[in-house]
């Protein structure tokens, strides 16, 4: 695997993770912790893997992605603006009355938006939809999802998981962003969702336990998954909430807060200078 490509999505992480801090510190409010958490997943997914046509957003071939942890939104919309479906500048007016770019993603308002989502345990029987149509026509387009470790909690999500084994949705690639804290604190203390590997597996799914923050090992759990035929695969990516923030790092207070001028200040500045060392400055 190229270094050059490796470092070319980790600085694309980079970016993300800028314009998920800008945009919640301009919104005033929004969810930083769990977006921070997934963007080596959004940029492996956005600038490497999936098929997209920036300029067709509704092209028939392309790859679907579902956001169903609907509240990561500010991470969702700056993969979407470095990949040109929307303007930069536009992610400094998430949540305002007149943006597009609301609390979560509205796929009425928002080009390169597959789903609404934000009603945690609905969007993983969104995109088992897409891959059962994906099928039935016979196209060879993927469907991504990413779920969160608290969101798996919720009923829905294990009907789904179920169904999508039953129709040997081998299409569908559903990502587990693993990073132990949901709103209410650690995920075992609130509703324990463990072993995970053991429930996806007894319930039909070929699974893939990796570092959700490494840009190599998602690559290759990828390619993993599309070789794997009449099963759904899920990649349990253990992340880390707030990645690449110091102080927003496996802290359950930034799961849905933002920061003030002086927190801001310092987090832009880290994560400015993990660009640079990415850029060889």
């Amino acid at each position: 695997m190229e270094f050059s490509l490796i470092n070319e999505l980790q600085r694309k992480a980079a970016k993300i993770r800028m314009h998920i801090v800008d945009s919640v510190y301009c919104a005033g409010s929004g969810h930083p912790g769990g977006s921070l958490s997934i963007a080596e997943i959004l940029s492996v997914l956005y600038f490497h893997e999936m098929k997209l046509e920036p300029n067709n957003p509704m092209w028939a071939d392309r790859d679907r992605f579902v956001l169903s942890k609907g509240h990561a939104a500010p991470a969702y919309y700056a993969a979407i603006a470095e990949k040109g479906y929307i303007p930069v500048e536009e992610l400094k007016n998430l949540r305002k009355i007149d943006s597009i770019l609301q609390g979560h993603p509205d796929m009425k308002k928002i080009p390169g938006i597959d789903m609404s989502t934000g009603s945690l345990g609905q969007g993983l029987s969104a995109a088992n939809g897409m891959a059962l149509v994906g099928k039935a026509d016979q196209k060879d387009y993927r469907v991504y999802a990413i779920v969160g470790d608290g969101e798996i909690q919720e009923g829905q999500i294990w009907e789904a998981v179920m169904t999508a084994a039953h129709y040997k949705l081998d299409n569908l690639t559903v990502f587990l962003d693993h990073n132990g804290l949901q709103i209410d604190g650690n995920v075992t203390q609130v509703m324990s969702p463990y072993p995970l590997k053991e429930k996806f597996s007894a319930f039909g799914w070929n699974v893939i336990e990796i570092d959700g923050n490494d840009i190599a090992q998602i690559m290759n759990a990828i390619q993993e998954a599309k070789q794997v035929k009449d099963m759904p695969t899920v990649i349990i990516c253990n992340t880390v909430k707030g990645k690449g923030v110091s102080f927003m790092e496996n802290q359950v207070g930034w799961h849905g807060a933002a920061p003030s001028k002086e927190q801001y200040d310092m987090a832009i500045g880290e994560l400015q200078e993990t660009l640079k060392k990415l850029e060889g400055e």
